[in-house]
C-alpha cells in the first residue's frame, strides 16, 4: 500500500515537473521566429542579408525519483513535454502580431515562475523539517534522509577540478560528455545561423520559420512521447543515441545543400529521428552513478553543455556571416551548416565508441 502511495507522489511531483517546463519552453520558443525579422528590421531594414545581426544572434546565445529502467522513458517524456511547447509556441507566433507575440510570452513565463514556486517541491521534508529523497528501487519504498547542508544532490560542481576529477571517474562519462559537448555544440550553431541562412537564400520571415518550426516539433512531439518509450527497452540507449546523432547530420547536411525552398520542410521531418540524442546522453550518464550522485552527474553534463552554448556561436556566427555575404572565399552560402553537421558527425563517431556497463543499482 506504501508503495503505491509513494509512486502517486512521484507522479504527482513529475506532473508539476512537466507543467513548469511547459510554460517555460512556451515562452522561450514563442519568440523564436519573431526575433530574426525583428533584429533584421532594427539593423538592416529592408535586407535579407545582415553579417551585424548575425554576431548579434551569436552573442544573445553567449530526476532521481525514477528508477533505472524507467529513466530513458522519463527523460524521452521531459523532452517531449518541451518539444510539445515548443509546437504550441510556434504555432502562437504564427498567428499573433509581433508586438503581442512577446507579451503572450512574457505571461507565460511569469506564470511558469509562479505556478514553480506554488507547486513544484523539489523533494519531501519530514515531521524535523529534514530533506528526504524518495527512491523506488524494486517496487518498495526507501526514503534517504538527510540534512540540507549535507545532501550531495544539492551540491555544486564549484570548481573546474571537481568537473574534471568526475569526467575522469568513468570512462562512459568522459564519452557522454564529449557527446554532449558536439552535439550541442552543433544544435546551437545550427539554431543560430539556420534562420538568417533561409532569409538570405529563399527569402524567409516569421511565418515560414513558425511553419518549419512546427512540422518539426509535431514531429519530435511525437517520437519522444510515444516512439522513445517503445525503442528505448528494446534497442538501448546507447544505439538509439547514435541513430538520433546521424540524423542530426543528415538533418543539417540537406539543409546546407537546399536547392529549393520545400527542401528545408521535407528535412524538418527528420526531427523524428534525431530528437533521440538527448534523452539518451541523460539517461545513460544517469545510469552511471549513485542515486545521491544524479544532481552532480546531471549537473556535470549541463555545464559542458553551456560551455558548448558559449563556444558555438563564436565559431559560428563569423563562418556564417562570411559565407552569406559578398566576401565569401567561394559560393556555398550553406557552408557554415554543413561544418556545424561536421561537429554533430564527431558527437555520431563518438557514440559509436560507448560501450554502456549494466546501471549502478539503487
Amino acid at each position: 500500500m506504501s508503495g503505491r502511495i509513494m509512486e502517486k507522489l512521484n507522479l504527482y511531483g513529475l506532473s508539476h515537473l512537466f507543467i513548469t517546463v511547459f510554460l517555460h519552453n512556451l515562452s522561450t520558443f514563442m519568440v523564436v521566429p519573431a526575433i530574426t525579422d525583428v533584429t533584421m528590421a532594427a539593423l538592416c531594414p529592408g535586407q535579407d542579408e545582415c553579417s551585424i545581426a548575425i554576431y548579434l544572434t551569436g552573442f544573445q546565445q553567449a530526476a532521481d525519483n525514477v528508477p533505472e529502467s524507467g529513466r530513458s522513458t522519463a527523460f524521452g517524456i521531459l523532452s517531449g513535454i518541451g518539444s510539445s511547447a515548443f509546437v504550441c509556441g510556434t504555432l502562437a507566433a504564427r498567428f499573433l502580431s509581433t508586438a503581442q507575440t512577446f507579451q503572450v510570452s512574457t505571461f507565460a513565463a511569469v506564470l511558469g515562475a509562479v505556478y514553480m514556486q506554488i507547486f513544484l517541491r523539489d523533494s519531501v521534508m519530514d515531521q524535523n523539517n529534514v530533506l528526504c529523497t524518495p527512491i523506488i528501487s524494486q517496487g518498495k519504498p526507501i526514503i534517504s534522509c538527510k540534512s540540507k547542508s549535507n545532501m550531495p544532490l544539492l551540491k555544486a560542481l564549484r570548481s573546474l577540478q571537481d568537473l574534471t576529477s568526475f569526467l575522469n571517474s568513468s570512462k562512459i562519462i568522459t564519452q557522454a560528455a564529449i557527446v554532449a559537448f558536439f552535439s550541442n555544440l552543433a544544435d546551437v550553431g545550427f539554431h543560430g545561423s539556420m534562420m538568417y541562412y533561409l532569409k538570405a537564400q529563399f527569402h524567409f520571415d516569421k511565418n515560414h520559420f513558425a511553419d518549419l518550426m512546427i512540422i518539426s516539433g509535431i514531429a519530435g512531439t511525437v517520437s519522444q512521447l510515444f516512439l522513445m518509450p517503445i525503442f528505448a527497452p528494446t534497442l538501448g540507449e546507447a544505439r538509439l543515441l547514435s541513430i538520433g546523432l546521424f540524423f542530426h547530420f543528415l538533418h543539417m547536411f540537406i539543409y546546407s545543400i537546399a536547392w529549393s525552398s520545400w527542401v528545408p520542410y521535407a528535412a524538418a521531418m527528420f526531427s523524428i529521428l534525431f530528437v533521440f540524442s538527448q534523452p539518451c546522453i541523460r539517461s545513460i550518464v544517469s545510469k552511471q552513478v549513485d542515486p545521491h550522485e544524479q544532481g552532480r552527474a546531471q549537473g556535470c553534463i549541463s555545464g559542458i553543455c553551456s560551455i558548448a552554448h558559449i563556444v558555438s556561436p563564436l565559431v559560428f556566427s563569423p563562418l556564417t556571416a562570411l559565407f552569406l555575404s559578398e566576401k565569401a572565399p567561394f559560393s556555398f552560402p550553406g557552408f557554415s551548416i554543413l561544418c556545424i553537421g561536421i561537429a554533430s558527425m564527431i558527437s555520431f563517431f563518438q557514440s559509436m565508441m560507448l560501450r554502456v556497463v549494466p546501471p549502478i543499482l539503487s
